[in-house]
Parts: C-alpha cells; structure tokens; sequence
C-alpha cells in the first residue's frame, strides 16, 4: 500500500471558557486527509460540535477561503483573528528581501502595545509609514484591518496565545518530524496512532504548565 498523509488542521478555536478565565477546554481531532477543501473544513468543525464543542469567540487560522467560509457556516458569530504570522510571510513576499527585515520590524510594532486603542494607533501609524515605501503592503494591511486585529476583542492577558497559530504549529511540526522518522505508514491506523500519541503528550504538557 502507497504512503499515507495526514492533515492536522491549522485552525484554534478560542472557546468561552478560555475567554472567560484560566479553564481548559482541551478537545483533539485529527483527520488523514488529502484536501482541505470547504467540505472537509465544514465536516471537521462539525464533528467538533458534535463532540461537544460549544460557546466558541474566536478562531484563529491563516486566510485559506475554504476554513473561512466553513468558520462562519458552522460557527456563526464568532469572531476570526487572521494569523499574524501567516499574514507576514504573505506580506514579505511581496517586498524585495533587502526590505524584508525592515518591513517585518515596522508590522510587529502593532503587535507591541499595552490595549486596544494604542494597537489601533499605530495600526494607523504603521499603513502611514509604508503607504510611502511598500503601498502595496499597506494595501493588505488595509484589507485585513479587522481579520488582524480580532484579537483586541479579548483580555490582554490572552493575546499571545491568540494572535496567531504558533502554539499549534509547533505540534504540526513536532508530529511532522516523527512521521519523517518512519516515512511510509502501512495504513491510516497505523498513521493516527503515532499522531494522537504526539496530541496525548501535547495535552499533558498544556494542562500541568501554568497558564499566563
């Protein structure tokens, strides 16, 4: 049997409880996938819901058109947060790479104010800035005002946790590695076994770290 795939979906889901205060609402689900398609998107938040999932302020995830349009069919009026750090690699690719650094070091000054109204400053600021020399990057930071700066919406305490994917790009990388180790799976099973051993430590690690 050929090599097996997997797909372990890029989005986070901010749930009441975690808005709220310091709970945990911990809930895996992994899907040996080829597409990400807005089926497959709007059939795998779903089986969340399904699970129990409720309550659900914020998804964070990059702007794949397919998980936004399942995000707003399955989980009507939350709120989405654009993943900065997606939305940077999409920016610097449109800037020659001598700016890269430069234009990098001007964005995440957004990212570096106390409360909302000082972000929406120098969110302002910063388009001002680069209307000059990158109009084009203004242009999409522009468009994704409100994608970007969802996170405003919740606690200050909350935001680096919020404000992009990292936290979960770290386990996709981390499951990556391993299923590199064995290379070809001989099935599904044998593939989802291995991933949901990387999720159980993964779980164990969130939920004895204390939470700041």
């Amino acid at each position: 049997m050929g090599g097996v795939g997997l797909t372990v979906p890029g989005c986070q889901l901010l749930t009441e409880a975690e808005a709220c205060g310091p709970s945990r609402v911990p809930l895996w689900e992994i899907h040996p996938e080829d597409t990400e398609s807005q089926p497959f998107w709007t059939t795998f938040l779903r089986s969340l819901k399904a699970r129990g999932l409720g309550g659900v302020k914020l998804v964070i995830s990059d702007a794949h058109t397919g998980l936004i349009a399942a995000i707003q069919t399955v989980f009507q009026g939350a709120s989405w947060q654009r993943c900065r750090v997606h939305f940077m690699r999409n920016a610097l690719a449109q800037v020659p790479k001598t700016a890269g650094p430069m234009v990098a070091s001007i964005i995440r000054t957004v990212f570096a104010q106390p409360d909302p109204e000082h972000v929406h400053t120098q969110f302002n600021e910063v388009t001002r800035m680069l209307t000059r020399s990158h109009p084009k990057v203004a242009d999409m930071l522009e468009t994704a005002r409100d994608d970007l700066l969802a996170f405003c919406g919740f606690p200050t305490a909350h935001w680096r946790q919020i404000w992009s994917t990292n936290p979960l790009e770290r386990v996709n990388k981390e499951i990556k590695r391993r299923t590199d180790v064995v290379g070809t799976f001989p099935n599904p099973a044998a593939l989802l076994r291995l991933a949901g051993h990387v999720l159980i430590e993964q779980h164990d690690e969130w939920d004895g770290a204390d939470r700041r």
